[in-house]
């Protein structure tokens, strides 16, 4: 038998307290049942949503952990034990598995897919061709709908998502506004990244800053809503689009939060607002990723990866990725350098 070690839900965390509510166990992995796979995980990747699967709440997009499982989140890593002939030892996979050295999935369940590792960094599986930029693509072109010489913003644009977006944006014509915190990331995406403006809502009056576009703004990805999505709302253009794909504002709360202010300006100004939910289009990863791995080898989708080493330090990382310590995607490196 092999010893695994493994992250557990012991409590739900208080904010951003995750010493309390999370623990490093040790097990001896069991057989596998007909149709699972065993992957050695590579690296984790630290997602905002996943805070909301550690609190209480049954209203979610998926119904929160039992107090006792394994903590859940997206693996890269090599099939070792399969028993399901799609998924061969050796083979390189991506999926909703376990914070932990072996994670154990049912590929239907987990989302389970096989990747290509001829990409010269097999980690842009969780960069510019995983699931942020899906989500990025996805919500930039399809649920915002932006058009060449439109104005999009982004929030949280100096995260995996965010950023994604902006170079998304830029790649369909768009003209980008990025809102990120302190002066470095804004420096990051108006040198890094190209975007046309860049506000730092620690410093910048966000409402005043956009009252300055003329028309307004016909596209926003709302990674954070709360108070920022107040600020936009008055600001958009005439049938503008919501698009979104995050709460990080209200991620660490127990209950939910009050909707919008300014929620009045959805009628006045004929607004969109949808949200989507990326597992709901992994059946069309094979359509977006060509379309990725082509702006990736081009150079016009990127982004830097913030890497923790060892299981041990994953709660280092997750606080990083939420409390916004960190530029781009954050990650947990586990196990060598392919898994």
């Amino acid at each position: 038998m092999t010893t695994n070690r493994f992250w557990q839900l012991d409590h739900h965390p208080k904010g951003n307290d995750f010493a309390s509510a999370l623990s490093l166990q040790q097990e001896e992995l069991p057989s596998l049942a007909d149709g699972e796979v065993r992957v050695r995980t590579g690296w984790l990747s630290m997602d905002a949503g996943t805070r909301m699967w550690m609190s209480p709440r049954t209203d979610g997009y998926q119904p929160p952990l039992p107090l006792g499982a394994k903590m859940v989140g997206l693996v890269l890593g090599r099939v070792t034990e399969s028993r399901d002939p799609a998924y061969p030892v050796g083979a390189l996979v991506r999926g909703f598995g376990q914070w932990s050295e072996y994670a154990t999935m049912v590929p239907a369940l987990a989302g389970l897919e096989v990747l290509d590792d001829t990409v010269p960094d097999v980690r842009q599986h969780f960069g510019a061709l995983g699931m942020n930029a899906w989500t990025a693509y996805v919500g930039v072109k399809e649920v915002a709908a932006v058009k060449p010489g439109e104005w999009l913003v982004v929030s949280a644009a100096a995260g995996a998502t965010g950023s994604l977006a902006c170079q998304v944006g830029k790649a369909l014509g768009a003209k980008v506004i990025g809102i990120a915190g302190g002066p470095a990331k804004c420096k990051f995406l108006t040198e890094e990244l190209g975007v046309d403006i860049a506000l730092d809502y620690k410093a910048d009056d966000i409402e005043a800053r956009l009252g300055e576009i003329e028309g307004g703004v016909h596209a926003y990805l709302d990674n954070v809503g709360g108070p920022l999505l107040d600020a936009i709302l008055p600001n958009m253009a005439h049938y503008g689009r919501v698009a979104v794909c995050g709460m990080v504002a209200a991620y660490d709360n127990d209950a939910p939060l009050p909707g919008p202010a300014r929620f009045d300006q959805v009628l006045m100004r004929r607004l969109r607002i949808e949200g989507f939910f990326i597992p709901d289009f992994l059946h069309r990863g094979a359509e977006f990723l060509p379309v990725l791995r082509q702006w990736h080898d081009e150079g016009r989708l990127a982004v830097p990866l913030d890497e923790s080493n060892g299981l041990e330090n994953t709660l280092v990382a997750y606080d990083r990725m939420l409390s916004g310590k960190a530029i781009g995607k954050v990650i947990v490196k586990v196990a060598g350098d392919e898994g």
